[in-house]
């Protein structure tokens, strides 16, 4: 067992032993799984002998959060936002995972500029290394991906690189399952794309070949001070993507929240600092980490699992969730 793999394993007892009493029926709550959280890092190059060169690991450093039970499990990819950290939305990603999914973030960068073509391509390689089987070795015992198709998903311009990847900007070795953006910006203004630009301001041109979910926030249109511009700017951000994306894709907006409410409580650094700064937000994060984590389980219970009950719920009614929701927009097939 590989050390990843035993740290996997302690984390799934201390999780079970917190979450034996959650409840599996509410989508907003903790699911039923006890989860393992894993950093593995990105691959490193052995010669075996002078003529031959092998790579272990990844293309990029993991963040994994697993259900503890044995069982296989479908695969979600998170991106992170811009100059994020991708440990920032564990709690998140331990959301997902407890209701039986395995979430897979790759810290894409340290630093990085407005282009995102490398960070697309390096999306597409995670992918790929999925598809070679590279997970297994990383996760709890007897916990097995399901690697017949994948999801992908990302926040901020995480989520303009999900859709940049799932509209064919970097080939994949994967068929895409569901495609979820998390406030995805794609730019600092109306006219101020960066590249490579995704939204075309036309109805329906985000020809992605998956359902799609956006989710927004009403204060990422809001500058945090006279300092700061928005973090979502109006025109390059939510309810721009949801307006190109033809059916089927569905649209909520969490009207108190801000652009990063739905990381973790405590994000510590310079980085971690900012993601207060820098952006508006709302009086806590745990509502709007809940509420995303619960609708991206929805949507993919219903896409990658055919359990449509959990979306149609939120659906019908809305109050349900745990924040208020200004927009609950669905195209259907």
């Amino acid at each position: 067992m590989t050390a990843s793999a035993r740290r996997a394993v302690l984390a799934c007892y201390y999780s079970l032993l917190l979450h034996t009493m959650a409840s599996a029926g509410d989508v907003f709550d903790h699911g039923r799984h006890g989860t393992s959280l894993a950093h593995v890092e990105e691959a490193k190059t052995r010669r075996c002998s002078p003529a031959s060169v092998s790579v272990v690991g990844p293309p990029k450093p993991l963040l994994i959060a697993a259900p503890c039970d044995a069982g296989e499990y479908p695969v979600v990819v998170f991106l992170h936002g811009y100059l994020a950290n991708n440990y920032f939305y564990s709690q998140l990603l331990q959301h997902v995972a407890s209701h039986g999914f395995i979430v897979i973030a790759p810290q894409m960068y340290t630093l990085s500029g407005p282009d995102t073509t490398a960070e697309i391509k390096s999306a597409a390689a995670v992918v790929d290394w999925l598809a070679a089987d590279g997970l297994s070795s990383t996760l709890p015992p007897n916990v097995h991906p399901n690697l017949t198709v994948v999801s992908i998903s990302g926040h901020s311009r995480g989520g303009k690189v999900a859709f940049a990847l799932a509209l064919g900007h970097a080939k994949t070795s994967l068929p895409l399952a569901a495609l979820i953006a998390v406030d995805p910006v794609d730019g600092t203004g109306l006219g101020k794309q960066t590249a490579p630009p995704i939204l075309t301001y036309k109805e329906t041109s985000l020809r992605v070949p998956a359902p799609v979910m956006v989710i927004g926030t009403g204060l990422g249109e809001v500058p945090r001070n006279v300092l700061f511009p928005p973090c979502a700017p109006l025109g390059v951000s939510h309810a721009a993507f949801y307006d190109e994306c033809p059916a089927p894709a569905c649209h909520l907006v969490a009207r108190d929240y801000g652009h990063t409410d739905m990381m973790d409580d405590v994000t510590r650094g310079a980085k971690g600092l900012a993601t207060r700064a820098v952006c508006k937000s709302g009086e806590a994060r745990a509502p709007m980490r809940r509420f995303v984590g619960g609708a991206m389980v929805a949507f993919l219970k219903k896409w990658v699992e055919g359990r449509p009950e959990w979306l149609d719920g939120i659906r019908d009614r809305p109050e349900v969730a745990p924040v208020v929701l200004s927009a609950v927009e669905f195209r259907d097939e």
